[in-house]
């Protein structure tokens, strides 16, 4: 049985879905079809997006393939930036215009800020007591404000430069090599940008023994099955309630990968926090210096935020969130512009220079410091359907952006578009309500370890591979990671 179960997880996911479908009985086809023809009937006099063609039963589910993202922009070409979708049982609008989106984000915000109940984020975010997947209600509200008052406000980020600044300078050191090299960068990147994370939200116990080799690199892996966990296809997410996708989930060996996932993070979060609690220097009942400090504080205070109390379960999840959302998006970012710059060698020779001319020649080992750095149109959507922003596909919308497949950072020169949600044609960390809450620390750790690569380093393609060669594609997921490794050659550059 086992053997068989781990075959069909091997299946390209349009059969896995090809296999729900033949799972689910006659009687949850006969729930959903007498639901869906309820919903059709009540909802008849709406004028509704249009959208493609669907299935019985699976709707648009298999049209959505391995990357999503691209799917949707290329149906959203033949039916518009308002689009219709049904995946499984449950109803949805994406939106792929830079119009569109301002609706969603801002003139409808407060009716689109919830997030869709989903088995696998609330199992991992203890029951969505964390910031990122908690109802908009007001321990949602309080909790963000939290997150980003300890974590991500300016006066953090500010107070944080000194850990970047160890972990960049750690990184040009590991780098720095007597003869040029080959060095794949990816474990480099991630493991800087889990330090700076670290030392932010868990303070000087992040640099102990206990969290040092393979320690650290156990929760490396550990966090990567927990992205690969929430990117996974559950059955429950577009057949809710059904009992039949319950059971699917448990045939396949989700749900219980789940759960060994959850409690490998869980005996991690408990490590910490014991190890607060027996530190004299944690003041773990006043607040201490970092995000866990100030989480214990709450805990043990007894704070309350609405009908919940602030418990022991909300300490994790928010650390929960600091940790995915901080170091997978920042590294990848990361890599992703220098795999760009190899590819366009005249932009990397443009910011280079300026870069060199800004910083000159200067005490501390010419590292750039911190203080360098400055210089849904007219259809009507029914209620609980899910509504989704193609940011990727706003970005690279042909009809806004000239040459929009290029990488041409010249554009922003002559036009001024902000990332920070009020261009609605750019939208990296999102708008509203649920912008992401990470904008300051997230800006500040990409711009800083980018400047100081670029400054240090003179960057070259392995032997024998020209910048055309360089693969560009990438992995589906929750966070799109480059498909193959970057691999680049780093000579250190020295001023003359």
């Amino acid at each position: 049985m086992a053997t068989l179960l781990s075959k069909l997880l091997a299946l390209p996911q349009q059969w896995q879905l090809l296999l729900l479908l033949l799972l689910l009985p006659i009687a949850s086809l006969l729930l959903v079809i007498g639901r869906n023809t309820g919903g059709r009937r009540r909802r008849r006099h709406l004028r509704l997006p249009p959208g493609p063609a669907r299935l019985p039963v699976l709707g648009n589910l298999l049209q959505l393939g391995a990357l999503p993202h691209r799917s949707l922009r290329d149906l959203a070409r033949r039916h518009g930036p308002v689009m219709m979708l049904r995946l499984g049982a449950v109803p949805a609008v994406v939106v792929s215009s830079p119009e569109a989106a301002q609706e969603v984000l801002r003139t409808h915000d407060a009716d689109c800020c919830s997030r869709p109940s989903s088995p696998g984020p609330m199992r991992l975010s203890y029951g969505y007591k964390d910031v990122a997947f908690a109802p908009y209600d007001a321990y949602g509200r309080a909790a963000r404000r939290l997150f980003v008052a300890e974590l991500f406000s300016a006066p953090r980020v500010q107070a944080a430069w000194r850990a970047r600044q160890d972990q960049v300078e750690k990184l040009i050191g590991k780098l720095t090599r007597p003869e040029p090299e080959p060095v794949e960068l990816n474990d480099h990147i991630f493991a800087l940008t889990d330090g700076i994370i670290g030392a932010v939200a868990f303070g000087s116990i992040y640099g102990t023994e206990r969290f040092a080799g393979s320690g650290r690199k156990r929760f490396h892996h550990l966090l990567d099955d927990v992205m690969d966990m929430l990117a996974s296809f559950s059955a429950e997410d577009f057949f809710p309630n059904a009992a039949a996708a319950r059971l699917f989930d448990h045939l396949t060996g989700l749900v219980a990968r789940r759960e060994r996932v959850f409690q490998q993070l869980d005996a991690f979060f408990e490590m910490v926090i014991e190890q607060y609690l027996d530190s004299d220097s944690s003041n773990a009942g006043g607040g201490g210096g970092n995000l866990v400090g100030a989480l214990i504080g709450l805990w043990k205070q007894g704070k309350q935020y609405g009908d919940r109390r602030f418990t022991r379960e909300n300490v994790k999840a928010i650390i929960f969130d600091a940790f995915i959302g901080g170091i997978g998006t920042s590294s990848v970012t990361i890599l992703w512009a220098m795999a760009e710059l190899m590819r366009s060698p005249r932009v990397m020779r443009k910011v280079q220079a300026e870069i060199r001319a800004t910083v000159g020649d200067r005490d501390g080992g010419g590292m750039v410091q911190p203080d360098d750095l400055p210089r849904l149109g007219g259809y009507e959507v029914a209620a609980r359907t899910r509504v989704m922003v193609n940011a990727w596909a706003i970005g690279r919308d042909a009809a806004r952006w000239e040459e929009a497949e290029v990488f041409d950072p010249d554009r922003f020169e002559a036009k001024r578009v902000e990332f920070n949600g009020g261009h609605f044609e750019l939208l990296p960390f999102g708008s509203g309500r649920r912008i992401c809450p990470g904008i300051a620390m997230g800006a500040a750790n990409v711009e800083f370890t980018l400047a100081n690569l670029l400054h240090c380093f003179d960057w070259a393609l392995p032997e024998g591979m020209v910048p055309e060669e360089l693969s560009m594609e990438e992995s589906g997921g929750l966070v799109l990671h480059r498909k193959a490794p970057l691999v680049l050659v780093p000579t250190r550059y020295i001023q003359l």
